[in-house]
Order: C-alpha cells, then structure tokens, then sequence
C-alpha cells in the first residue's frame, strides 16, 4: 500500500526568498510497503507550481495499488507528488533486491559533491555578517530578486572574499535589471545566475551578451520544453520535485549534457530524505545546490553527512 503523510521540519532561523519568508519546512512523506519491504520519499509541494499539501495528497492517494515506476512516469506529471511515489518505488526495489539504488540503475557508485550554502534575502548588513560566518565555505548561493540587490551581494563578496558565489534572483528581475546588473555580477565574481527573469518573460533572454552564465530554474522542470532553452540559458537547474522524481532527473540529466546544457542539481528547503536520491544526479554536476538539511534545526533519524563543504550519498538506513 501506498501511504502519505506531513511533516514539518523547524528551520534553524528564517528563510527569506523574494516570494516571502518561512520558518518551518512542510514536506509529505510517502512509505510504500510491498513483500515485507519499505520503501520512502520525500516531496516539497511548491505554491508557486500550483502544488499544495492537500492537493499532492489527493494525487498520490488516487493511485492504484502495485503502481510501477514505468506506470507512474505516464499516471502522474512531473511534479512533487510524483518525486515522491518515484523515489519510494526506487527505495523498495533496491531493499528488495538486496542492493543500492545506483546498482539498479547502472550508475557508477557515488561520492561526495562540493554543495551550496544559500544565504536567505536580508539587508546589505544582515547578509555580510552571514557571509562572514560562513565565508570558509567553497561556494555560496545568495537569495536576490529586487531593484536593490547590488549593495547585498557587494555585502556578501565582502563578507566572504574567497567564496564562489552563486546568484539566485527567483524570477525577481527585469530584463532591464538583469542587463543593469551583469557587469556587476562580473565585476563581483559571480560563478552563475539562476533564474534572473519570471518564466513567462524569459524569451527576452535568448541570443543577448551574456556576462555571467544563466541558468534555468522555474523554466525548466523536465525533458519536455528543453530545446526551447537553447540561446536563453546555458545552464539547467534539475530538482526532483519539479521533474517528478529521480527517474525523470536522470533522462533529463542526460539529454541536457547531449544538448550541451551544463548541470545544476538543486532542491527544495526539505530533509535528507528528499536530498537523498538528489546526490545521485548531482554526480558530476557543474553546481550541486543540496544544502536543505543545513538549513534545518531537526533532521531525519539517519540523516545525510555533511563535511568540508560537501554533501555525501545516503546510507542505506535513510534511502537507497
């Protein structure tokens, strides 16, 4: 049977996007028990794709028993119901099987990656103090999206000289900002820029001088659409809870290198649980952005390790 529940996760202070603040991660987590075996998977519904803790919940309880991954793939789209069934299916085959997740799939067995630190949106201050405090971090990924955003990030690269510094603006830009903003960015040593302009306005992306290079966030979810980004971005951000799970993120993960997208594995503000499977598409990845458990005051009872700046695959008592 399939089953699903919520759980709330404290964070260890305030994050702040330019969407709004929280205090607190909601996630679903899913438990599929098939021939004396327990399969989990963690979800983070997204207000901003239309998703609710209710509504995942009715999606994921209108699924028949016995449900397959390959069934699910066309049962559900992409999305936070489906990251969830997917990972918890995957976690059963490989306790059934007696082997790790990235066996049954013909992965390379994995290590750790160097992952983000997201700084949440705060004043100029607020921000280079947090920069300071964790400056001896390899890379750091700041929260901007507002006309007001160079004193902050000139803050933050004052606050940590030597960190590499990624740009994440969720939509909050202008194309006229955006271009205002690129020599700046440059200027500052931004490694990437995630997501300068809502989904809807990125067609004035395409073909203009890049400073920086551009990733796809909220524009890119799964394999679908993916050649429409040619000549707007360079760069592609893939999290489970927009591709409907880790079956998903691999196919996407490989298209997009065929394509010659470079890759950034990023995630939701959730557990290790939902990390997990996450650690295996980051393999390789030109950015891996992992760091929800960080951000949390509690965690799952096995939770992912984390150690000089990376992030390290599951054990199996977690995931996988």
């Amino acid at each position: 049977m399939i089953g699903v529940q919520a759980d709330i996760f404290r964070l260890a202070e305030a994050f702040t996007i330019s969407r709004g603040s929280r205090t607190e991660a909601k996630v679903l987590t899913v438990t599929v028990n098939r021939g004396g075996a327990r399969g989990q998977g963690e979800c983070v519904p997204y207000a901003r794709y239309g998703e609710s803790l209710e509504s995942v919940m009715v999606e994921i309880g209108a699924l028949p028993e016995g449900i397959t991954r390959a069934v699910l793939q066309e049962a559900l789209p992409g999305g936070a119901a489906r990251n969830a069934v997917d990972c918890a299916l995957w976690d059963l085959e490989a306790k059934r099987a007696g082997v790790r997740v990235w066996q049954l799939a013909g992965l390379p067995d994995p290590g750790p990656e160097i992952t983000c630190y997201t700084l949440s949106l705060d004043t100029p201050e607020r921000m280079r103090e947090a920069a300071r405090k964790h400056a001896a971090r390899p890379i750091l990924k700041i929260k901007l999206g507002t006309p007001d955003d160079i004193p902050r990030l000139e803050a933050v690269r004052e606050g940590a000289p030597n960190a590499r510094i990624v740009v994440d603006a969720n939509e909050g830009w202008t194309i006229e900002q955006f271009l205002d903003f690129q020599s700046h960015l440059k200027r500052l040593g931004v490694a990437l820029v995630e997501q300068p302009l809502p989904a809807a306005d990125d067609e004035a992306l395409r073909g203009i001088k890049r400073l920086v290079p551009i990733c796809a966030d909220e524009s890119c979810h799964t394999r679908e659409g993916l050649t429409d980004l040619r000549g707007k971005y360079d760069v592609i951000n893939i999290k489970l809870d927009k591709t409907g799970g880790l079956t998903e993120a691999l196919a996407l993960r490989e298209l997009a290198r065929a394509e010659g997208f470079g890759v950034m594995v990023g995630c939701m503000v959730g557990s290790s649980l939902a990390m997990a499977p996450a650690t295996l598409v980051a393999q390789g990845a030109a950015v891996t952005d992992l760091d929800g458990p960080l951000l949390l005051a509690e965690d799952r009872a096995t939770p992912l390790r984390y150690a000089d700046g990376m992030v390290f695959p599951p054990e199996a008592a977690l995931w996988g």
